[in-house]
């Protein structure tokens, strides 16, 4: 699924174990983020990046079921555009559901949806033209949304502010996070098996970080704190996103046969967590409904709290890679395989 379960929509590739070991650490990353301890609220590593670089993988994914560095042909583009489509309806309505829970989690998968259908006008478009808008969006949706957000005056629940929350102002809003997609559809556009377009990850993404929260440390105006939605937390912490793929691609691909081995190896149980990201992230959310019930009624569950942070960690782990092991692709993922006439991951 595009950024959530299967890379691929019916194609005979294989996968790529690099993109699956990132999208494994987002998902780690979202379980620290919601369940560790921190009395002081302060920002944590995982705060923020975790999510980004899920949906920098989300556009990885796009460009990957799109064909990478050789585009789907035009006359078979239709089957691309409708399998996205369906598997953006399918996470939309499975995150409302999410929502409704209570598990004190603001749900990224409808936001996640609405994200994917944004980015379909542009799947084809050429390399220099997503590296335009990506600059475009970066600057000019933080700067729209700060406008929004001064000039609302109450809450309401009509469709215009319904909109207004997914596109701007929510905690994940769509098109402040859309350069997050187009930088992902860049590099996998850009060949991701290629060392060159490895080195280049790390090496833009490090800059691009430097920049980013470079300029938030010498300018006391501006700030890259997580979910601020500025220019400089955009380009921080995308930066991280892309240096951190970057690595694991060249890790997991490495001429030096034994780094190769080892590092495929020790990330097994990771990369078969994200190549389930959906289903992975769903049972989270419901084990944190529950835990809010029993803490709400008894307080026996410490939410948020250690033994339940190692507990969805090291059950996660386990789980998913008995299952990618024994049955393949994850519950959720086969079933919006099926639902689009895809071929299992």
């Amino acid at each position: 699924m595009s950024g959530v379960g299967s890379d691929r929509f019916g194609t005979a590739g294989p996968r790529i174990v690099g993109v699956d070991i990132a999208r494994g650490i987002a998902i780690l990353g979202m379980f620290v983020a919601h369940t560790l301890p921190n009395p002081g609220d302060t920002e944590l590593i995982a705060d923020g990046r975790s999510s980004i670089l899920f949906a920098t993988l989300a556009g990885v994914s796009l460009g990957i079921v799109s064909g990478q560095d050789q585009p789907t042909v035009r006359g078979s583009r239709a089957r691309v555009y409708r399998a996205v489509l369906i598997r953006a309806l399918g996470i939309f309505l499975l995150g409302v559901v999410l929502a409704s829970m209570a598990s004190e989690i603001a749900i990224i998968l409808d936001y996640y949806a609405i994200m994917f259908v944004l980015v379909l006008p542009a799947l084809f478009l050429p390399r220099f033209v997503l590296v335009g808008l990506l600059a475009l969006f970066a600057w000019g949706a933080p700067a729209l949304a700060a406008a929004v957000e001064g000039s609302r005056v109450e809450q309401s629940t009509s469709l215009a502010d319904i909109a207004r929350e997914y596109f701007l102002t929510g905690y994940y809003p769509a098109l402040v996070w859309l350069p997050f997609l187009l930088a992902g559809l860049i590099a996998a556009r850009s060949g991701l098996t290629r060392p060159s377009t490895q080195w280049a990850l790390v090496a833009v993404g490090c800059v691009s970080a430097f920049a980013g929260y470079g300029s938030a440390r010498v300018s006391p105006s501006i700030t890259a704190e997580a979910h601020s939605g500025t220019p400089a937390e955009i380009f921080g912490s995308g930066g991280v996103a892309l240096a951190v793929l970057g690595v694991l691609l060249l890790l997991t691909s490495s001429t030096n046969a034994a780094v190769r081995r080892a590092a495929t190896l020790v990330f097994s149980p990771v990369a078969a967590a994200g190549s389930m990201a959906l289903s992975v992230y769903t049972v989270q959310i419901l084990v944190l409904a529950i835990a809010v019930r029993v803490r709400d009624g008894s307080g026996a569950i410490d939410y948020p709290g250690w033994p339940l942070l190692w507990t969805l960690i090291v059950c996660t782990l386990l789980f998913a890679w008995l299952w990618r092991r024994f049955l393949g692709q994850g519950p959720l993922e086969r079933a919006l395989s099926a639902a689009t006439g895809s071929r299992p991951g």
